[in-house]
């Protein structure tokens, strides 16, 4: 994703952190020289990740740098801040396999009973592996503004270049400062194009916790993209629409791979951009309402859903729904949302799903058969029947509502 949140707080300030994409207008040899250094940099990469796999995994910076550098600098003929941070690129790499890896522990049996062992990236089998042309290129030493151009370091002297200067100019008058950028190849077709993704920063005013100006519970899912609950009113986003225009991409793409022929795999890749780009302005568009809507202070409140894609239990049995619930872009649409709230100094919370869709919102009774998931109600005893995926929001929005009062974590626990 483009967009890259990282939030520092000082007093009542936080910086916000973007990635800005620029378009690079490079002639037939500047684009020949810059294929040269990004084929050399992912060389290199490879390398180091060789390196690092061979010597247990080992993502110490100062260690790791010592045995590699020279090597990198006489056989890819690497210049010396690029160098570096190309040894940076793959320990980050490396260290974001073990935050993934500890956040699902390998589960054995071991006599009669459970266990768990957490896991890092020593658990691999082969080093990773590095394909895309692109290299990380440092502010005012690998890469900087000049005369109305932008300057690009290469593997000999560094080219002027044309670029998209309007977005530059955008983001300058919003307040944002320059930081590192990479250098990256797409290919359209045989052609490459060439952009520079800048990491871009500037300070947005922080969210006052104890005045907030609402609470929003949203809850996620296939058959209504978004419910939200603010305490007064519930908002459905119904997804059929986009659910049948995506079971329409699935089925065009099985029928073109099963003919295998080259105009149905140019097509194929063409559709794929197509699907991507329509589901990331739908996510855009939501987002964008929600915030709108509800403006500067609001705490939108949303289920943590790491790894539920991928858990068995909660897949339905039937292929289509397996593709939908896999490949639905949960994620994208909270980054979204959380840039852009933050942006206007909104909370974006995270907070457990457990129990959420269980728990009545009157009587406060967790009983997972009082859900009927056929048709989309929850029937408590006590009275209560409404819509599902409505009941979810509210328990999200009365999680947000503790989270205000000063609960920092807040959960529903069955007692």
């Amino acid at each position: 994703s483009p967009y890259n949140i990282i939030n520092k707080k000082g007093g009542d300030i936080v910086t916000q952190t973007k990635t800005l994409k620029i378009r690079i207008y490079a002639t037939k040899e500047q684009s020949k020289k810059f294929q040269d250094l990004t084929m050399a940099y992912r060389d290199a990469e490879n390398f180091i990740s060789q390196y690092i796999f061979d010597h247990d995994c080992d993502t110490n910076f100062y260690r790791v740098c010592k045995e590699v550098y020279y090597q990198i600098r006489e056989r890819f003929r690497l210049k010396a801040q690029i160098s570096q941070a190309c040894v940076k690129e793959v320990i980050s790499r490396y260290s974001t396999i073990d935050t993934q890896l500890r956040q699902k522990p390998f589960k054995y049996r071991e006599e009669g009973k459970t266990y768990k062992a957490k896991r890092d990236s020593s658990w691999l089998l082969k080093p990773l592996k590095f394909k895309r042309l692109a290299a990380t290129l440092v502010i005012n030493k690998d890469w900087s503004f000049t005369k109305g151009k932008i300057s690009l370091l290469t593997m000999g002297k560094r080219e002027l270049c044309d670029y998209d200067y309007k977005i530059v100019e955008r983001f300058l008058q919003e307040g944002y400062v320059l930081g590192s950028g990479k250098l990256v190849c797409h290919r359209k077709g045989k052609q490459l194009l060439w952009f520079l993704h800048i990491a871009v920063t500037r300070e947005v005013p922080d969210f006052d916790r104890k005045n907030p100006s609402a609470v929003v519970g949203i809850d996620q899912g296939l058959r209504f993209l978004v419910t939200a609950y603010d305490g007064k009113k519930t908002t459905f986003v119904s997804g059929k629409s986009i659910a049948k225009k995506r079971a329409h991409y699935a089925k065009l793409r099985a029928r073109l791979q099963a003919k295998e022929t080259k105009s149905a795999k140019r097509l194929l890749k063409k559709l794929t951009g197509r699907e991507t780009r329509w589901m990331t302005d739908v996510n855009h568009q939501l987002s964008k309402a929600l915030v709108t809507e509800y403006g500067a202070n609001a705490v939108f409140v949303l289920e943590d859903l790491t790894g539920v894609s991928f858990d068995e239990k909660n897949l339905k049995r039937t292929k289509d729904g397996k593709r939908e619930l896999r490949s639905w872009t949960f994620y994208q649409f909270e980054q979204f949302l959380q840039y852009k709230a933050e942006a206007v100094g909104a909370k974006f919370l995270k907070v457990s799903a457990k129990y959420t869709s269980q728990r009545c919102p009157y009587c406060g009774k967790i009983d997972k058969e009082q859900r009927d998931h056929d048709h989309h109600e929850y029937h408590c005893t006590c009275g209560c029947r409404m819509n599902d995926d409505r009941v979810a929001a509210i328990n999200l929005q009365e999680l947000g509502r503790r989270y205000i009062s000063g609960e920092d974590d807040p959960k529903i626990i069955k007692e």
